[in-house]
Formats: structure tokens, sequence, C-alpha cells
């Protein structure tokens, strides 16, 4: 990758749905050395792909927490289904170590983040658990795809 190429991923980054006109004009190249350098990048695999951010995706609840979760058994594929069903869960991720799961919580509220935690750790299966509130969020510039 040269600096056309990083300047191109950092173009895309600032607007994911910016025209090949409107990169072309930003990178001072012509249209035809844009395209090609995307596919390229994308061929590469450089370029894993592209995302939508919807208006959920970036208002923040005031109230978010990391909860991780230790269950019984096999039953991780039933929990994480209840888990996934709660409006305040925004993701639920299976890990290995001391956590079997851990869960991403959003609410408005102190007493709703209450109530979910006590919801969660009534629903079968789940034998312990441990809870973090999120302070702040600083968010990568960088991101890999995993192959």
């Amino acid at each position: 990758m040269d600096d056309l190429d990083t300047g191109l991923i950092a173009e895309l980054r600032r607007d994911g749905r910016a025209s090949i006109s409107e990169l072309a004009e930003r990178l001072k190249v012509s249209r035809a050395t844009v395209r090609t350098r995307l596919e390229r990048l994308k061929e590469a695999g450089e370029i894993a792909g592209f995302i939508v951010l919807t208006r959920a995706d970036i208002s923040e609840a005031p109230v978010r927490g990391l909860m991780m979760i230790g269950i019984e058994g096999r039953g991780g594929d039933r929990i994480m289904a209840r888990l996934t069903g709660l409006p305040a869960v925004t993701a639920v991720h299976s890990t290995n170590g001391k956590w079997d799961l851990i869960v991403e919580l959003a609410t408005e509220s102190l007493a709703d983040l209450d109530e979910v935690i006590r919801r969660i750790r009534n629903i079968e299966g789940v034998m312990t658990s441990e809870t973090n509130l999120l302070l702040s969020t600083r968010r990568a510039t960088s991101r890999r795809a995993l192959p």
C-alpha cells in the first residue's frame, strides 16, 4: 500500500458513501485511478467490506455496561438466543476463560440497567455474572477484519 491507497482508505472512513468522482477530486487523481485502486484493495483483502451505521448505532444510551456471564452446562445457544431478544442487549459475545459470555448493555437509566441485570440473572442456566459500567468509549481509527 502506498500513500494514495492510504489516502483512499482514509477518505472512505470519513465518508463511506462518497462517489468515485468525489474521491477522485479529494485525492486529486482521475476517477479511473480511484476505481482501479479500490478494486485492487478489495481483491487484496485490504478492504474487507463496507458497513452501514444506523442512528441507533451512533446514539449512545446514557447508561452502558458490560456483563460477563458464567453459564452452566451446554445451554449457551439457548441463553444467547434469550439475551439477543432483550432490547437493552446490544451485542452478545462468546468467549473463553473465566466467563462464557460477554454482553453489551445499553439503557436509559441505572434503574433500567438494574432490571435488565435482574432479568438476565434469572435466566435458567446463568450461574454467575459480573457487570461493569462503561464510563467512556474511544473508538479505534482502524479495524482489521479477521480472515
